[in-house]
């Protein structure tokens, strides 16, 4: 049988190690019984004024060009740390700054990698040409330390499945702002964490059916107070204040261009990165559009699969997955309910395709095996590569599989259009490999895709060559379905 015609786009997105971002710095320990931050202050506050006026000025002439708002950020920086400055009050607002900028580094967001893209059309398509679609790429940048965000870049895609993708200009972190909860949802996912002593209950007695950040941290407040904050009640309020801290929004400015909106890890359950975000354009019943996506969430130890929920890709609701069906990476909505449920592909036992069904979007109890590991190329796991395509002969799913040497490829399944639980035809053969161009990377022998559309007749995949950078395939739809048709 003839292998499909793939053709790979010219379009390479590299990392580029020139996107910065500021992050904050406070040099832990105690010295001589003087934390290290009030040390570094009374030294900064000690330099003669012709001294501090110099090194201000030369700050905002080496770093002013890298970052618009070099006052703001380092006024934020001095507002971490203003309650370990003596006579604060008394400072002028340039010494402010010189304190903050000792508090404040540059990250840059790419310095290693921008890869394992996703790819949806955009929700504005006014002025964009007849046979062209206007679309949104989401894209793993990661930096220093191994640290991964998510950004965003927009382009069109024309008939050909060819794509131009525009210039990204410089990034921008969000406001973020914690949510009301639902104390019924919190309860829940404490119970899944096993998390349900006395100290939890008497907790969430104290807490509205819907309650804010500032009301928890008041009632746990109040009552480790009364229950002398022992080891086990000092753990708890911890895990409470951890599982609330997942869940957050974040917004951008109305004026902010796509490509300048990072999600940088914001929690601690993502303290060590964001990684590999599926988006989805998502159609409900009654006709309303969200942008959905999963990723993973790593800590430094646990993974832990988190929701995205945006309608405009200005204001992203961040929120954890619950249920013990969701406990793995991978996770990928399909684009609308099947049989009036939410449906979801993912890989609960780390080998597997698997469909899983709900209710309600957070929470996912029920999942089925649907596809085990059969050809050479994916012997060792498989797993979706973004949220399934509806086309008139089923949901195609593009896959990818490990096969010797772990070398990742990328495959695809058909699924029943009514009931995904049913495969109705497997490509034997891997769709997409790394060839000599894509094979060295920070990760070697690997393509990687976290989704797909079809356009125009073609199927349009974004991938990631060898966890490195983004590149662009596409093919005809029909050819592939003729294909998985004829494997069923």
């Amino acid at each position: 049988m003839h292998p499909l015609t793939v053709v790979r786009s010219s379009l390479e997105l590299r990392p580029d190690p020139r996107r910065l971002i500021t992050k904050s710095y406070l040099p832990g320990g105690v010295i001589e019984g003087e934390s290290r931050v009030a040390r570094l202050i009374g030294r900064i506050l000690a330099l003669p004024d012709d001294e501090a006026e110099v090194t201000l000025a030369g700050l905002r002439s080496s770093f002013g060009e890298r970052h618009s708002d070099l006052d703001d950020i380092f006024m934020r920086a001095f507002s971490a740390v203003a309650h370990a400055v003596p006579g604060m009050h008394r400072l002028s607002g340039d010494m402010r700054q010189l304190i903050g900028a000792y508090f404040v580094h540059e990250y840059s967001l790419e310095a290693s990698a921008l890869t394992n893209p996703s790819i949806v059309a955009a929700p504005d398509q006014s002025g964009v040409a007849q046979g062209s679609l206007r679309v949104i790429v989401s894209l793993r940048s990661v930096g220093d330390g191994h640290l991964s965000s998510i950004e965003f870049r927009t382009g069109l895609v024309g008939m050909a499945g060819d794509i131009e993708l525009e210039a990204a200009l410089r990034p921008i972190r969000g406001d973020r702002r914690s949510p009301v909860f639902d104390k019924r949802v919190f309860k829940t996912k404490l119970d899944e964490m096993g998390v349900a002593d006395q100290f939890t209950v008497r907790a969430l007695a104290r807490l509205s059916d819907r309650f804010t950040m500032a009301e928890l941290d008041e009632a746990l407040a109040d009552l480790a107070a009364l229950e002398m904050a022992s080891e086990g009640v000092q753990h708890t309020s911890h895990l409470l204040h951890w599982l609330a801290s997942s869940n957050y929004e974040v917004t951008f400015p109305d004026d902010s261009n796509l490509s300048q909106r990072v999600l940088f890890p914001d929690s601690p359950t993502e303290s060590r990165g964001m990684e590999d975000a599926r988006f989805v354009r998502f159609v409900d019943t009654d006709g309303s559009v969200t942008y959905l996506a999963t990723y993973t969430a790593y800590d430094g130890l646990t993974i832990l699969p988190q929701l995205i929920e945006t309608t405009d890709f200005r204001t992203f609701r961040i929120a954890t997955i619950n249920g013990k069906a969701a406990t793995n990476k991978g996770i990928a909505f399909f684009p609308r309910r099947v049989n009036g449920r939410y449906v979801a592909l993912a890989r609960g036992d780390g080998e597997g395709n698997q469909v899983m069904w709900s209710d309600h979007l957070r929470f996912w109890y029920d999942a089925e095996r649907i596809q085990t590991p059969t050809s050479p190329w994916e012997l060792m796991q498989i797993g979706n590569a973004g949220s399934p395509i509806e086309t008139d002969a089923g949901w195609l799913v593009v896959t990818h599989g490990v096969g010797p040497m772990r070398r990742y490829a990328l495959g695809a399944i058909l699924l029943d259009i009514d009931d995904p639980g049913r495969v109705i035809g497997h490509l034997r053969q891997p769709l997409l490999v790394p060839d000599e161009t894509e094979r060295d990377g920070y990760v070697p022998n690997v393509v990687y895709s976290c989704g797909s559309l079809v356009h125009a007749g073609r199927l349009v995949i974004a991938y990631g060559a060898s966890d490195t950078s983004t590149k662009f395939a596409s093919l005809a739809v029909d050819s592939l379905l003729d294909r998985l048709a004829r494997a069923r």
